[in-house]
């Protein structure tokens, strides 16, 4: 098993922001399933105002690279779920061109 976290804005906006949090208390079973599938074992997200950070367990042979973009191809619903997702998302000022959800380094175990 593997840990990652990552790392995204949401738009600065009260309104944004709690839909967000709504849509995320009723996750369409197709993007959860597909998500397991994929080799997902566990994902949490955390917010602090507009700030996300999601904490994912994968399996061993879990790509990032290829997992993530394999998800969106499992089922229609993943893919309109990413569209709708982004609609309330911005990269951190520290994400690389074209990345949305910037990977975190992990400094320190205990």
């Amino acid at each position: 098993m593997k840990n990652l976290a990552y790392t995204v804005n949401l738009k600065d906006n009260t309104q944004v922001i709690q839909k967000y949090i709504d849509h995320h208390a009723n996750v369409w079973p197709e993007v959860i399933d597909s998500l397991k599938a994929v080799g997902i074992l566990d994902m949490k997200i955390y917010i602090l105002g507009p700030r996300l950070f999601m904490f994912c367990e994968v399996t061993d042979n879990f790509e990032a690279a290829a997992d993530f973009p394999r998800y969106l191809t499992l089922s229609p619903k993943c893919q309109e779920w990413e569209d709708l997702m982004t609609t309330f998302q911005e990269p951190v000022k520290e994400a690389s061109e074209g990345e949305k959800w910037a990977q975190m380094e992990q400094i320190f175990q205990l």
